[in-house]
């Protein structure tokens, strides 16, 4: 099991480059920068989606753009891995997504994880002129059209929502074919089926989801799709930082996590890193 951590890289709190530095200095696997353009102040969407959440915390409209400050993490380690944490695809133009990934797994050495998800404030995206209801079948057009622009010299696409013309667009990904594409969204039948036809593994929340019920279906159904289950990693974001619960985790076949850090400056982070480095030498 493999361990990284993640952080809403803020204004307020430690910067990446420092954390990027103290994070590989104790031998974590990854460091993970979740993201979001901004927050309305209307607030309509609870938390999360989910009805009676608590109020939304202030580091979630005070985050670093996460390619910048994922880029800078990269630039400032020699082995440790970064991930987005996720990416609202639905949000972005792929264009330009396809080409900020393939440029940050070039200048990272190729240790760029591609982390997605589907998005849960209503009111962010409209506000990027998105359609809620139409979000999933945008991120998996959005998904499809990266990976064309990432293996091929002359690039095209024709869809619902994403088209462009042949095409020439470079850097291409260090990683072949492209970085890991791990996606953290729910475990419905759509998402599942996302997976595998575009991704290249599931990273639920930790204890948001029963994920020792749904990671067997979702290998269930990558077998009947005609696709190898062992194609297909578990992560687990948020994962606690206990030893009983990771081996657990291990064991239904979770074989990385990303211990949650609170918004906050050295002062409060760099104990924590030393309490989760010991979790790190017993898994690593």
């Amino acid at each position: 099991m493999r361990l990284g951590v993640m952080m809403f890289p803020t204004d307020t709190a430690i910067q990446p480059i420092e954390l990027a530095k103290e994070v590989e200095a104790r031998g974590f696997d990854a460091l993970w920068f979740p993201e979001h353009s901004h927050i309305p102040v209307s607030r309509r969407t609870p938390w999360g989606g989910r009805e009676g959440a608590p109020p939304l915390p202030e580091m979630y409209w005070r985050a670093h753009d996460q390619f910048v400050a994922l880029t800078a993490a990269a630039v400032s380690t020699t082995t440790l891995r970064v991930g987005t944490g996720i990416t609202l695809v639905a949000q972005r133009d792929p264009l330009w997504l396809a080409k900020e990934v393939a440029s940050l797994d070039m200048i990272s050495g190729g240790r760029f994880i591609f982390g997605i998800g589907y998005g849960w404030n209503h009111e962010e995206m409209a506000d990027h002129g998105i359609d809620v209801k139409r979000r999933r079948g945008l991120v998996r057009e959005k998904i499809l059209a990266c990976k064309e622009l990432w293996t091929k010299d002359v690039a095209e696409f024709s869809g619902r929502y994403v088209n462009f013309e042949p095409s020439w667009a470079w850097p291409k990904p260090t990683q072949k074919p492209h970085p890991p594409i791990v996606v953290g969204g729910s475990p419905t039948p759509l998402h599942f089926q996302h997976i595998v036809e575009f991704a290249d593994g599931w990273l639920p929340n930790e204890g948001r989801y029963p994920i020792e019920e749904k990671w067997p279906e979702l290998q269930h159904l990558a077998e009947d799709s005609g696709r190898d289950p062992s194609t297909l990693s578990l992560g687990i974001f948020g994962i606690k930082p206990e030893a009983d619960h990771i081996e657990n985790m291990a064991a239904v076949g979770a074989t990385y996590g990303a211990i949650g850090l609170p918004s906050a400056g050295a002062d409060e982070i760099l104990p924590l890193l030393d309490t989760y480095a010991e979790l790190v030498t017993r898994f690593h």
